[in-house]
């Protein structure tokens, strides 16, 4: 028996600009987040910033705070290997 992919399985491809990518790449809160989890994750906010403005914001400092965390961790992972590399 073949199960046919329902809409919400099924995966689509969209065109964007470079410029909207890097813009929609700046919510990033880990390195492999998908680019649906990123756009959902913007629909999540929009949505909540009718009601609750301020819950927006709170929401948009958290993400601002772990990709800021993220990008130092990969800072430094970086540096780490290039001492490394320097060593050997």
């Amino acid at each position: 028996m073949i199960k046919e992919k329902t809409s919400a399985e099924k995966i689509t491809t969209i065109k964007l600009l470079e410029e909207t990518k890097l813009r929609i790449e700046k919510l990033r809160e880990y390195k492999r987040e998908s680019y649906d989890d990123l756009l959902r994750k913007i629909l999540y906010v929009l949505n909540i910033a009718r009601d609750d403005p301020d819950k927006a914001r709170r929401i948009l400092e958290k993400i601002s705070d772990l990709r800021q965390r993220m990008l130092e961790e990969e800072k430094q992972q970086k540096e780490n290997l290039e001492k490394e590399n320097q060593l050997k």
